[in-house]
């Protein structure tokens, strides 16, 4: 089973810019995105075979997920179930026999920090919504988590150190998930890979430069490692400030 996860920073834009291309040459058997930044039936998207799941913002034009799987699941929910977490569209879990399927696009703390607060309490809620469902099966969890959490995740690690994505509070939570059961199949994989980005800024031709963050991520529960084959990052797939990623994992539905 291949899976794909892509922040897409504007679908109807990214529609323009090779998206359909990318998504057929990526043949996944489930392909999930964060930043879709519009409801369903705002654009033409002609995919055959496909279930589509939208999760949208409720201020339009903002935020915003959305999977489109080939393997139907027994059922969906969206977003996590705590007050005031719920309206930027940000969660959906497809449930399947053997496992869970959780796409999120993780709250960016934005300039001079003044999400963070809300951030930290949206990380402890969140873990907490994966650790409920990894007592009922194994979790497959992707999107964009919006932190580079090693050093060597980021081209800049000193420069960049009280800056959104790098704080130290950020990175902790990415560590207290880890340790709550879940393994980073990416960096599980390949421990040493250095320069391996998924996110690069617009500016100074960065992305040329490969000055860049890891932000995008596929964990799972840690007893599904061992049916992990491969974890691999896309950069060479344009159309966003992100990159795909991908997993594919010897999985019975």
């Amino acid at each position: 089973m291949k899976l794909v996860s892509w922040n897409v920073n504007g679908l109807r834009s990214c529609l323009n810019k090779g998206f359909l291309e990318a998504f057929q040459a990526l043949d996944a058997d489930i392909f999930c995105l964060q930043e879709t930044k519009m409801e369903r039936g705002q654009a033409e998207i002609d995919l055959p075979g496909y279930q589509e799941i939208w999760n949208s913002a409720k201020k339009k034009g903002y935020s915003g997920t959305a999977v489109f799987t080939r393997i139907p699941p027994k059922s969906y929910s969206l977003g996590i179930g705590v007050e005031g977490m719920d309206d930027e569209g940000r969660v959906i879990t497809l449930e399947y026999e053997t496992f869970y399927l959780v796409n999120v696009y993780t709250p960016n703390s934005q300039r001079e920090l003044v999400r963070l607060d809300y951030r930290m309490e949206w990380e402890e809620a969140f873990r907490n919504f994966l650790q409920e469902l990894d007592s009922r099966r194994p979790v497959i969890v992707c999107g964009d988590f919006n932190v580079a959490h090693q050093e060597i995740d980021i081209k800049n690690p000193k420069s960049n150190r009280r800056n959104a994505g790098f704080t130290d509070e950020e990175r902790e939570k990415m560590t207290q998930l880890l340790g709550a059961g879940f393994a980073d199949t990416f960096r599980t994989l390949h421990p040493d890979r250095k320069d391996a980005y998924t996110w690069w800024s617009y500016w100074a031709n960065a992305r040329e430069r490969n000055i860049g963050w890891r932000l995008d991520y596929f964990l799972v529960s840690r007893r599904l490692m061992p049916q992990v084959t491969a974890a691999e990052i896309h950069p060479d797939i344009m159309g966003s400030d992100h990159c795909p990623v991908s997993l594919e994992i010897d999985l019975k539905i």
